[in-house]
């Protein structure tokens, strides 16, 4: 211990030199490392904890603010999702729009459609750079050839 001349001229032991840190000196506490990343843990938990509450409830709030019920998206097939996706659109929809709406690459949604396309399902008319898919029944009135005279 290493003694330091005080005010009065005796001699007293310094309290700063020759710490450990962890040690309690004087009337505070010293922060020992461990205990500060203990509280730091404890603060994350907690702010976990009330962000997966908050989740938890606005999750719930959007459901039940929905006006009809959809159709259980887990027992459709890929095929039919897009096929309800488009009617849920009015029967028309850009096949970007049908990529935005699903986890899928867009690879995957061009191949679907053209299978859809190929059984008659839907039909997928270019407009520009894009593709505009319609079910039977909603393509424009423009994209239909003319009808001709059986006589000819």
């Amino acid at each position: 211990m290493i003694t330091t001349p005080s005010a009065t001229g005796a001699l007293v032991p310094s309290t700063t030199e020759g710490t450990v840190p962890g040690d309690v000196s004087g009337p505070g506490l010293v922060w020992d490392p461990h205990l500060a990343a203990v509280v730091g843990l404890l603060a994350l938990v907690i702010l976990g904890g009330v962000l997966v509450a908050r989740n938890q409830l606005v999750g719930t709030t959007s459901l039940g603010s929905e006006s009809e019920p959809r159709r259980d998206e887990e027992f459709m097939t890929d095929r039919e999702w897009v096929c309800e996706l488009v009617r849920e659109n009015g029967g028309r929809m850009k096949q970007s729009k049908i990529v935005d709406s699903v986890d899928w690459s867009k690879a995957k949604v061009s191949r679907l459609l053209a299978e859809l396309e190929e059984d008659e399902q839907v039909t997928k008319l270019r407009l520009g750079r894009e593709n505009l898919v319609c079910l039977p029944g909603h393509e424009p009135t423009a994209s239909k050839s003319p009808e001709r005279p059986k006589n000819e």
